[in-house]
């Protein structure tokens, strides 16, 4: 959240950040841009090459389906683009999906992809980050990951059906 000097939340538009990676699951993501639309949020989304593969085989909908339910699309390879920047203001980042790797390159801050320096960012700048991490079971360095992200702020929340 942004907050002005006496720790008030300041105005922020009604726009959230939407990574899809390629974790098994990709419809959360699909109904997440749903959501997001019923609200009348703006959502920018970034999708994984992994994902896309993913897409094709979980469902009968095509990238142009996904894509067509974001108000912005940015390319996975665009690290220039303006949710890469701290000047990009948004209600927050949800992943979903989210891959362990996906996970793994936000935790240690590597940033090889707009998803996950969008997540970065985002971090950084202390807005709300969840991440659906969908994979299991889970040994023991995914389980330290999730907690060194949930101490720098991010919220893991594991999609339930």
């Amino acid at each position: 959240m942004d907050f002005d000097v006496n720790g008030a939340v300041r105005n922020l538009p009604a726009r959230v950040v939407v990574g899809i990676s390629g974790a098994s699951g990709v419809t959360y993501g699909v109904r997440v841009l749903d959501a997001l639309n019923e609200l009348g949020v703006e959502s920018h989304l970034v999708v994984t090459r992994a994902a896309l593969m993913t897409l094709s085989q979980e469902t009968d909908l095509t990238p142009d389906d996904v894509m067509g339910r974001a108000t912005v699309t940015h390319r996975i390879n665009d690290v220039g683009s303006t949710i890469a920047s701290g000047s990009f203001r948004s209600l927050g980042m949800i992943i979903a999906p989210c891959s362990v790797r996906t996970m793994s390159e936000i935790a240690t801050g590597v940033t090889s992809t707009l998803l996950t320096r969008a997540a970065d960012v985002v971090l950084k700048e202390r807005r709300p980050l969840v991440l659906m991490v969908r994979e299991t079971p889970l040994h023991l360095g995914h389980l330290r990951t999730m907690t060194a992200l949930a101490e720098m702020g991010a919220v893991i929340a594991p999609p339930v059906p």
